[in-house]
């Protein structure tokens, strides 16, 4: 697989849509999407409020943020649903469904999270991406840190390939830059 060269890879954000703003998921939130684009990624997300919001306020609080940075992809036709901190909005009409295409970025990071996280979890083991979650902020991202959603060998090559467990953004960040690499199937179908 060819890399695609000066292209940044986007990484997804998931979890709660409603969060406290001096709370722990706000501020993992927030210092999660400064540090991404501060190691030159873009941040993807659902768009809406909560940790959406909060990792792409992060994000633009970054000195090396630019426009573009932020994408949000809406799960209805309304593109002012969206945060005011997204500079992409993609308003899907998929409802739920859109969960999909939100886990489906070069890797996906979950700060805590209900069942719509859950599913974006799901979707992003099937689609044999790089999963982090924090293990310290409550939810489906603490229940599924450091496990395996199924016994399919994803990566034969990658004998620990797990849903990463972490604890401060220094170490989610950590395990991006030396993974992301490692993750670069992508899914084509349902096998027999």
């Amino acid at each position: 697989m060819t890399k695609n060269v000066g292209r940044r890879r986007i990484v997804s954000v998931i979890g709660n849509r409603a969060i406290e703003k001096d709370g722990i998921r706000y501020q993992i939130a927030f210092a999660l999407g400064k540090a991404l684009i501060d190691n030159g990624y873009r941040v993807q997300s659902g768009g809406l409020k909560g940790v959406m919001e909060a990792v792409m306020a992060g994000a633009r609080s970054s000195e090396h943020y630019q426009e573009g940075d932020t994408i949000a992809l809406v799960p209805s036709f309304d593109t002012e649903t969206a945060n005011e901190y997204a500079d992409i909005v993609i308003p899907t009409g998929l409802d739920v469904m859109r969960n999909a295409l939100v886990a489906n970025a070069y890797a996906v990071i979950g700060v805590g999270g209900g069942a719509g996280t859950l599913c974006e979890y799901a979707f992003a083991w099937t689609f044999d991406r790089l999963v982090l979650a924090f293990e310290n902020t409550g939810g489906w991202s603490e229940k599924l840190a450091n496990t395996r959603l199924d016994s399919d060998n994803r990566y034969p090559d990658i004998p620990d390939d797990r849903i990463y467990g972490v604890k401060t953004v220094e170490e989610a960040i950590k395990l991006l830059n030396e993974n992301i690499d490692k993750y670069t199937t992508r899914h084509r179908h349902i096998a027999d």
